[in-house]
């Protein structure tokens, strides 16, 4: 098959732009670079830097596509506090965008990674599709918004649209900003050096963590799959892990005891966050296969940032 990758050069990207081109399929990539490194790109694809938002640039690559993976936006949900605007004209803007040129161009098939950070505050765990959004982030908005804007335009132009809601994802080469870096990676980090972890909060709070070739498999099998059109499907572990259950599974996986430093003075976000994952068994043949502590195990073998 032929595919797009928007974004195809971040983190989540480009794991699944080099699983397709390693199946043998033809992948192009566009990404602005803002977040993410060609050099990590399977030398096969075809990489096109620009913005999602350019419609002539998408009417040139979405030319015999038939499947666009979207993955191209701002993804910080502590940075969308202080610059909803950007999140707003990339993450929904961009998509409505994308959707436009793909009318434009024929192309018959979107799959958007979605969030999990959309649900926010819930009365029960895991939590299912069909509960009520509860957003708290002008990130988790912008998800929400652009779900909407798929959905609705491909009702009305006959586009095949699918939306897969991504939990906390995992792996080698996630991004470590300075600032309001993911958890994972972050503490990992500190780990290997000998440092402290901050945990905000108790650390009783609670995340459904999946390895990126997890989330990979999911996104590859959108594809393809039937009965998907219009669906709404969670990727996750479907396991509850609270923070303070992370860095004792990290200090099993790094074989050392980790200090923790308590912030009490600042929340560590929901409560609780978990996903039901039956949708995504029953219409991908979804099945998590790595573990947090075996996802942990990989990410200090194959990422030089985490080995001593």
């Amino acid at each position: 098959m032929r595919f797009l990758v928007t974004g195809g050069a971040g983190f989540l990207g480009s794991a699944l732009a080099n699983r397709l081109a390693s199946d043998g399929h033809q992948v192009r990539v566009l990404d602005d670079l803002s977040n993410g490194r060609t050099a990590h790109l399977h030398p096969a694809i075809d990489f096109t830097k620009g913005d999602v938002d350019n419609i002539p640039l998408l009417w040139s690559l979405l030319h015999d596509v038939d499947c666009v993976y979207h993955l191209a936006a701002r993804v910080s949900v502590a940075e969308s506090h202080l610059h909803p605007r950007e999140y707003n004209r990339v993450n929904v803007g961009g998509t409505v965008s994308l959707m436009e040129a793909m009318r434009d161009t024929g192309v018959q098939r979107v799959v958007f990674t979605s969030s999990g950070a959309i649900y926010g505050r819930q009365s029960q765990q895991p939590v299912h599709e069909n509960d009520p959004p509860q957003p708290d982030s002008p990130y988790a908005v912008s998800k929400w918004s652009a779900e909407q804007y798929i959905h609705t335009i491909g009702e009305l132009w006959q586009i095949e649209t699918v939306a897969l809601r991504i939990f906390n994802a995992y792996g080698p080469r996630q991004s470590l900003p300075v600032s309001h870096a993911p958890v994972v990676p972050r503490f990992l980090q500190q780990a290997v050096s000998g440092g402290s972890v901050v945990i905000f909060g108790d650390g009783g709070q609670t995340r459904d963590f999946i390895y990126v070739d997890d989330v990979v498999a999911g996104l590859v099998s959108a594809a393809t799959a039937r009965r998907v059109n219009r669906q709404i499907i969670n990727i996750g572990s479907g396991q509850q892990t609270s923070v303070n259950e992370l860095v004792a599974v990290m200090e099993t996986a790094v074989n050392q005891r980790i200090n923790r430093i308590y912030n009490q003075e600042k929340g560590g976000g929901v409560p609780q966050l978990a996903a039901d994952i039956s949708r995504a068994q029953q219409l991908l043949g979804f099945r998590p296969l790595v573990s947090l502590e075996k996802g942990l195990r990989r990410m200090l073998q194959t990422d030089d940032r985490f080995q001593a």
